[in-house]
């Protein structure tokens, strides 16, 4: 049920221009491994260009059960997510 959901969820905001094209994680051919390569790339041209690169590294380990429910609920109200697919994910939150 949870990649029946994923797809139609990813399929509407793909559609409406909802998601970016830079996220990675859970987007088909955007792994955690993709996005690593995209920032190796992109380090590699500033360094060769003899720029400066600040990092920050954060760790998101557990990072969706620290999500405030109620915030994320808000927000795909606003992206236009209704009816019985909202009334699932509320559902799954309680």
């Amino acid at each position: 049920m949870e990649s029946i959901i994923k797809q139609q969820l990813l399929s509407y905001l793909n559609d409406h221009k909802l998601i970016s094209k830079q996220q990675f994680g859970f987007l088909s051919r955007h792994s955690s491994c993709s996005q690593l390569l995209d920032c190796f790339n992109e380090w590699s041209i500033i360094l060769d260009a003899r720029d400066y690169i600040d990092c920050v590294y954060i760790d998101y380990s557990k990072a969706f059960d620290s999500v405030v429910h109620n915030k994320l609920l808000a927000k795909l109200s606003a992206y236009g997510i209704e009816g019985n697919l909202f009334f699932w994910i509320k559902c799954f939150f309680m």
